[in-house]
């Protein structure tokens, strides 16, 4: 493990030239890889895992779309796909990459064969951090890993296919076989990180929960629909506010910021753009740190975890959440932003 300087903070890295995918293969070489759910996280780790040289099966309730997924994208029944109870006895590496909501539901079946030896992975600390609220206790006689890709199981596998990767954290919550830790980094390179930071499973699960909440989701679709109100509100057309709001966001200034920078993005932009932003960049910062503070401290009280585990727990939660999601779907702004990306030179 390198230390590397962020910022003038020195922190444990893991780099794909210090630890290669050869040496992880040979790793992880008697090793089952049971990978447990096949919806958001399982599909790009297990496809990548697979054609990077590592011993994959997936498990996966039948009857379900996502069952078809798997089927379509090459896993097959009996031999590489399984049931879930099948798929956790004949792994030695238990992905747990179901919802959180389903992890607790499943739970005591996946449990019954973590025997002696056995790893279980995680891409989430949600369920080992809330114990207490999700009954997920792992046993004292296996080693307990995570590695969480910083981006979605769909960005994971687009930026596999490009040669790219996510980077990922990696966390050891136990080690009973002394062996967690090349296990835990094997893993991360075997799924497509560019590189793994250290930390642990409740830093993990507290800043995730804050990002999906705030910048990563939450924050940005409030401050999308606050400045398109503003712009329609005042006369501006839909297409307009639309490219103004998102579309020059994620399609110009963005991938500025991702290739080299806030401060190479500020430097890269007019002059009346920059002083604009200057000016303006501290009243935001004013007015939503307290909202961030407030956001943490409700992830720090267990209040978002509660709020998810009673939601997500409720017979109907799918029927509820489609509701809302379609509602977002149909709103103007969104609408807008569909019509808009069909003319994009691209797809034109």
């Amino acid at each position: 493990m390198a230390k590397l300087n962020f910022g003038g903070v020195e922190e444990n890295v893991v780099t794909r030239e210090e630890f290669p995918l050869a040496k992880a293969v040979e790793t992880m070489k008697d090793e089952t890889i049971a990978v447990i759910g096949y919806g958001v996280q399982g599909p790009g780790q297990a496809l990548n895992l697979k054609e990077n040289g590592f011993n994959v099966i997936v498990g996966q309730r039948k009857e379900s779309k996502t069952w078809d997924k798997a089927v379509a994208d090459g896993w097959v029944p009996g031999e590489t796909l399984f049931e879930i109870e099948e798929a956790c006895a004949k792994g030695t590496v238990i992905q747990y990459l179901l919802s959180d909501a389903a992890q607790i539901k499943m739970w005591d079946t996946v449990k019954k064969h973590l025997t002696p030896g056995k790893t279980l992975y995680f891409s989430h600390g949600f369920g080992v951090t809330y114990k207490e609220k999700t009954g997920i206790v792992p046993p004292a006689d296996i080693d307990v890993i995570l590695v969480a890709p910083k981006g979605s199981g769909t960005s994971l596998r687009r930026l596999f296919l490009e040669g790219r990767g996510l980077n990922s954290s990696f966390a050891i919550y136990q080690d009973a076989t002394g062996k967690a830790k090349d296990k835990v980094v094997s893993l991360g390179i075997g799924v497509g990180s560019g590189y793994l930071f250290e930390t642990d499973f409740y830093r993990e699960v507290s800043s995730d929960l804050t990002g999906e909440r705030g910048t990563l989701m939450g924050a940005i679709q409030g401050i999308f629909r606050a400045q398109y109100e503003v712009l329609r509100e005042n006369g501006h057309s839909p297409s307009e506010a639309f490219n103004e709001t998102v579309e020059e966001a994620t399609q110009s200034l963005y991938p500025l910021i991702a290739e080299n920078g806030m401060d190479w993005m500020f430097a890269n932009c007019s002059t009346t753009a920059q002083r604009g932003a200057l000016d303006w960049m501290g009243p935001f910062y004013e007015a939503t740190k307290p909202v961030f503070a407030k956001l943490y401290k409700s992830v720090l009280d267990g209040e978002e975890a509660q709020k998810s585990i009673d939601s997500n727990s409720q017979p109907d939660y799918r029927e509820k959440l489609e509701v809302e999601l379609k509602a977002l779907e149909e709103s103007e702004m969104w609408q807008a932003g569909a019509t808009v990306r069909k003319l994009r030179p691209e797809n034109a």
